[in-house]
């Protein structure tokens, strides 16, 4: 059992639900009055995608919208409503597999359960029927159409949504990169195509393009572009679009703004161990500016996570955007004064293992067509390290991995082809 002494351990839901235990006690039943279902709200960034007869379409509702429509705050026990729509317009019925969606998905009379503290006993049923009136059939027949919810652990800012629909010997799969702005996310800001507007990039071929990447600068730099950091270790290629999709896939998270209320939850998750998993990223330094694009894959404490910073290059390959990135992973926290957040993260000096997990969590997730290496910052060994702006020790061999992304369709691991230039080292051999 967990005790008022360690319930910061508790999960999202748990914590609210004994919360909502001592409110109870307090003050009694709340009354559940719920809107009648005469439309259902429809998410705001609606995706829709065809194969082989069947259309679905996919998103995510806002925390209001969802509280709206259940009659209950979602956000509040850790759920968020996943809407979709199938139309199955084949000959063949299809079932939807929920745990592709989300392994650990609520199912209705789960869901409703977490809300039983706060309501009157009458309540409870007339909870749950709503939940389960709102659930998605997970079988679709042939010439039907099934709209409804699934109910998942909450993600801010949004999350790649893999759909996955089996029929008889085969299946289909659609995927659905969905961002829920909520006006504290950088990729809110991000306008690709205002960073060079009015300027013509150059379209390089596979040997100008490794020329280009040799040529750049080892590292980023602090804001008057003085000092080198942390290497930049990292090249991706695809669109916008592509990046968003692709990294949202393979687990990645968006990253906040670095504002008055991102502070103050960083710190209060700073002292109190909580998780955080879109904590901001603080601003590093190439081409003189600030990263156009951060992205985090985080622990279950803000003090560890892997974080990379995209600036969108200045060049294109084969039509498609390149983006030079820096990627390291962090593995404690530490008070600071240069930073307009007050704190910074200690870099686990082995940068190159960092570099390699971003590669593995791609391929894994079939969003790399190709991948090589060329050289970058100069090698440094654990016994001789470089240091970056903060002063902590990093040690690599020099490359930087450069990773043509997939975007909306899967590679396989076995088609995914290598680029012949350079070969990196096993990083935990060092």
């Amino acid at each position: 059992m967990i005790s008022c002494a360690d319930n910061r351990a508790a999960p999202p839901w748990l914590r609210s639900c004994l919360l909502a235990g001592l409110a109870l006690f307090l003050n009694g039943c709340a009354a559940y009055t719920p809107k009648p279902l005469e439309h259902w709200p429809e998410p705001s960034r609606i995706q829709t995608k065809t194969e082989r007869g069947t259309i679905v379409s996919a998103g995510i509702l806002e925390d209001e919208q969802a509280r709206q429509l259940y009659g209950v705050d979602l956000a509040s026990v850790g759920l968020q409503a996943i809407w979709l729509r199938i139309e199955n317009t084949s000959e063949h019925g299809r079932w939807l597999m929920v745990s592709e969606l989300d392994p650990n998905y609520f199912a209705p009379n789960e869901a409703a359960v977490l809300f039983y503290p706060i309501l009157a006993e009458a309540d409870e049923e007339r909870l749950t029927q709503r939940i389960r009136d709102l659930a998605i059939p997970l079988k679709t027949s042939a010439g039907a159409v099934t709209e409804g919810y699934v109910l998942a652990p909450r993600h801010e800012g949004g999350r790649y949504l893999s759909v996955s629909l089996v029929g008889r010997r085969h299946v289909l799969n659609f995927g659905f990169a969905v961002t829920l702005p909520g006006g504290d996310f950088d990729f809110e800001s991000l306008n690709s195509a205002a960073v060079y507007a009015g300027a013509e990039l150059p379209d390089l071929d596979q040997d100008q393009l490794r020329k280009e990447l040799i040529a750049l600068p080892c590292c980023v730099a602090d804001e008057a572009g003085r000092a080198a950091g942390d290497p930049l270790n990292l090249v991706l290629i695809g669109s916008a679009e592509d990046v968003l999709a692709s990294m949202s896939r393979a687990e990645w998270s968006y990253t906040n703004v670095i504002n008055v209320d991102t502070v103050r939850r960083m710190l209060g998750a700073a002292l109190s161990g909580a998780s955080y998993p879109v904590a901001p990223v603080s601003p590093l330094y190439f081409m003189n500016r600030p990263q156009d694009l951060a992205l985090q894959r985080a622990r279950n404490t803000i003090l560890q996570r892997n974080h990379l910073r995209l600036w969108l290059a200045p060049f294109r390959f084969q039509g498609k955007s390149v983006w030079v990135g820096q990627v390291s992973r962090d593995i404690n926290i530490k008070a600071t004064t240069s930073s307009s957040s007050l704190t910074t993260h200690v870099i686990d000096p082995n940068v190159d293992e960092a570099r390699e997990h971003v590669l593995q969590s791609l391929l894994v997730a079939g969003a790399v067509k190709r991948f090589g290496f060329v050289r970058g910052v100069e090698p440094a060994s654990a016994d001789n390290p470089h240091t970056n702006l903060s002063g902590d020790p990093f040690f690599t061999d020099g490359l930087r991995l450069v990773a043509l992304l997939s975007g909306d369709n899967t590679t396989p691991l076995d088609t995914v082809g290598f680029i012949e230039w350079r070969e990196s080292k096993d990083p935990q051999a060092k």
